[in-house]
């Protein structure tokens, strides 16, 4: 074993582990990376079991290894120094290295291969090599950093949502408790000046008063219900029927409701997560669709949960689904990816189809051959 420095101001020294069993061919590459001008240093090792010490115990940037070797190859080498170092880059240097050992040695995942008739271009094939290393670990890096940065928003995401499903609960329970009370205590009060008062011009105000405070308290309630429908309490299906009778009164779109059993057994996120869906599918049905009728098919049919709104209107500009600042389907999908399901949405002139879809892990109960229709 043999070691030599050729240092240089210029740059930093390349530290270089040399397999190789002939010391001839090992200073004709420190000659040649000399007159190169590469600040470099070489350690020399001959056998598989030097290769494994100084790869487990040394410090290198590159391999540079010889392919024929007293019983074993340079890509025995190679398959030594990616177990124990996979980062490192490796270049085959050899006299007589065929095609075929060539390609192999590249398919294998060798940097590089060089013929020593060339030494002239060793520095040269030394250089670039480093420069992929360096590149690919770059990418590495910032590829862990991205999926890191993709994990955090996501965990993130998930934060701003279960923050935004409990502040709902906790207005609608102050609406509840506290509007929905205080209205009723006014209409207990104009109801007892209704029934105290023979003037007719006073009984028409408490009338008109009356008539007004029932709309504030329908509208209290139904807000209340849109930011946490106790329905869902009564299952998937129910809630999901409720949200297209209400839809229906509210717009006069037809609303036709087919599902694969009257009961889908599903956890109160799951559950949450087909409910919300329906419900911006059929916001973005009111507010761009022109629709007449929508269909709502929802099944776990197979061990996937599947929940679509499909409509019948001119369907959406597909510039507008990927606008940065469409903020509804975004927040649909994020809620879609919580649950480890996927949502797709396509349009056409003829309608606008919004898919939920989430494998089931668990499954308690029978599925019906024929879809019921509402």
């Amino acid at each position: 074993m043999s070691a030599t420095t050729n240092p240089s101001p210029r740059k930093a020294v390349v530290r270089i582990l040399h397999l190789e069993d002939s010391r001839v061919d090992h200073a004709l590459v420190k000659f040649a990376l000399q007159r190169s001008q590469l600040a470099c240093e070489l350690v020399l090792v001959d056998t598989m079991e030097d290769l494994r010490l100084q790869l487990e115990t040394g410090s290198f940037d590159i391999v540079l290894a010889d392919y024929h070797l007293p019983g074993f190859t340079g890509l025995d080498g190679w398959d030594l120094a990616h177990a124990l170092r996979p980062e490192l880059p490796f270049v085959v240097l050899s006299g007589a290295i065929g095609e075929a050992a060539a390609v192999e040695a590249m398919h294998r995942g060798v940097s590089d291969y060089l013929l020593k008739d060339n030494m002239h271009r060793l520095a040269h094939v030394i250089e670039r090599a480093l420069e992929v290393s360096e590149t690919r670990r770059a990418k590495a890096v910032a590829d862990a950093e991205l999926a890191d940065s993709r994990q955090r928003l996501a965990e993130l995401a998930e934060h701003l949502q279960a923050s935004i499903e409990q502040e709902r609960s906790d207005i609608a329970r102050e609406i509840h408790d506290d509007i929905g009370g205080a209205l009723t205590a006014v209409k207990l009060d104009l109801a007892l000046v209704g029934r105290h008062t023979q003037d007719p011009a006073m009984k028409r105000h408490v009338q008109s008063a009356m008539e007004m405070l029932q709309h504030a308290l329908g509208a209290s309630q139904r807000i209340m219900l849109n930011l946490r429908p106790p329905i869902l309490d009564q299952g998937l299906v129910a809630a999901v029927q409720w949200l297209a009778a209400s839809f229906e009164r509210r717009t006069g779109i037809r609303v036709v409701v087919r599902r694969s059993a009257e009961v889908i057994d599903v956890s109160r996120e799951l559950q949450l997560v087909a409910y919300r869906t329906a419900q911006e599918a059929l916001t973005n049905v009111t507010k761009h669709a022109q629709a007449s009728a929508v269909t709502i098919e929802l099944s776990d049919l197979e061990g996937v949960l599947t929940l679509e709104v499909k409509d019948n209107g001119r369907g959406l500009d597909p510039q507008a689904l990927r606008k940065e600042k469409s903020f509804g389907l975004l927040g649909l999908r994020e809620r879609a990816a919580k649950v480890d399901g996927w949502l797709d949405v396509s349009s056409s002139p003829r309608g606008t189809s919004v898919i939920l879809s989430v494998p089931l892990q668990s499954f308690s109960h029978p599925i019906s051959d024929d879809m019921n229709q509402e």
